[in-house]
């Protein structure tokens, strides 16, 4: 067990490092980010940083030397460095869980192989791979990348007409094809689970997406009990097959089946804090990131309990020239990433909402 006044080491400095050190200090942790960009949220906040790139192993060597275990806000991490680090201490969520989560192969594998539905899936390494696949699962459909896409960057869409050979040009392989799949709604669920097993899940979040990116999270889901209870057990699934430790996200489509009954299919993983759980920091007594800071720690975890209705928003782009209004609105929670530039797709900030049970019409707090 990690005790308090240790330091932890957090590979990637964005806007998930920032949040993670923060929920550390409040424990009295110290944070020592490993990122090679100076201008990173996350050093604003920390007591320690190294600037190098993921691949300098002697970096490496000296971060570690000052860590008592080692976390990561990104899962882009090179492999290779993670397997080094876990060779000099605890690595957690350990290389296996980045391993699969980095591959969208691999995870659709995985995944498959739990027994969990998934889109229709097929590896694709050159134009003539496209042609078969695309014989096989049908159009529409969306070539991705294996490796290094997120917010909707390299991904595809294959419809009627599309040109496979521009297609796969546009991308470069390895890829993988994945079947549309018809969705009422996407929701996710953040869960937890520590060194010793315990597990623990957030109620489940529904998620409206802009342009590939995470625009709104409302928690909960408007799911009946036994589809989100369902979801919940998936994420519990995919964690103990993982052996996981810490915070993990899993994305999830609710769609229908030829019955006309909700099914739950799932699109991704994340070893991470994530995005869709911004809401636990105002919303639930122990948020996503002390969560994970207590798990990859070997301390109990905390509980999940919320606090009513939630809406967390994305401050995106220009959204943040914003901040005045939403800061002026009674009730509104408003974090603000310490980001420079305000560009195109760049997550900001965010504002959250919370609605008390006792003052929502009834029967509508779930």
């Amino acid at each position: 067990m990690i005790e308090p006044g240790a330091t932890i080491g957090i590979l990637g400095g964005g806007q998930l490092g920032r949040m993670l050190a923060l929920a550390a200090a409040r424990l009295g942790l110290k944070s020592h980010i490993y990122t090679p960009e100076a201008d990173s949220p996350a050093i604003q906040v920390a007591a320690g940083h190294t600037l190098a790139k993921y691949e300098d192993l002697a970096a490496l060597s000296a971060f570690a030397a000052t860590v008592a275990v080692v976390t990561y806000e990104f899962e882009n991490v090179p492999a290779p460095s993670a397997a080094f680090l876990s060779a000099r201490g605890l690595v957690y969520p350990d290389a296996r869980a980045l391993g699969v989560s980095q591959d969208r192969l691999t995870e659709k594998t995985f995944m498959a192989e739990l027994g969990l539905a998934t889109a229709p899936f097929c590896a694709v390494d050159d134009a003539g791979g496209l042609a078969r696949a695309v014989a096989q699962i049908g159009r529409p459909a969306i070539l991705k990348t294996r490796r290094l896409g997120y917010d909707g960057k390299g991904q595809a869409s294959v419809r009627e007409g599309s040109d496979l050979a521009s297609v796969f040009r546009s991308l470069g392989g390895p890829c993988i094809l994945e079947g549309m799949v018809n969705f009422e709604r996407e929701i996710s669920v953040i869960a937890a689970r520590g060194r010793n097993g315990d597990f623990a899940a957030y109620d489940v979040g529904e998620n409206e997406h802009v342009q590939h990116i995470l625009s709104r999270t409302m928690v909960p889901a408007r799911l009946s009990p036994p589809i989100a209870a369902a979801a919940i057990g998936i994420a519990r699934t995919i964690a103990d097959a993982l052996d996981y430790v810490g915070v993990i996200a899993v994305e999830l489509f609710v769609a229908r089946d030829a019955a006309n009954q909700p099914v739950l299919i799932v699109n991704e993983i994340a070893p991470r804090v994530h995005n869709s759980g911004h809401w636990t920091l105002d919303g639930a007594l122990t948020s996503q990131f002390e969560q994970h800071i207590r798990a990859i720690c070997g301390w109990p975890l905390g509980s999940t309990t919320r606090h009513g209705r939630v809406e967390m928003r994305n401050l995106i782009g220009q959204d943040i020239d914003l901040w005045p209004e939403f800061l002026a609105q009674s009730g509104a929670c408003v974090h603000l990433y310490g980001k420079g530039e305000a560009r195109p797709g760049r997550k900001m900030g965010h504002v959250t909402w919370i609605v008390p049970p006792r003052q929502g019409p009834p029967g509508q707090d779930g």
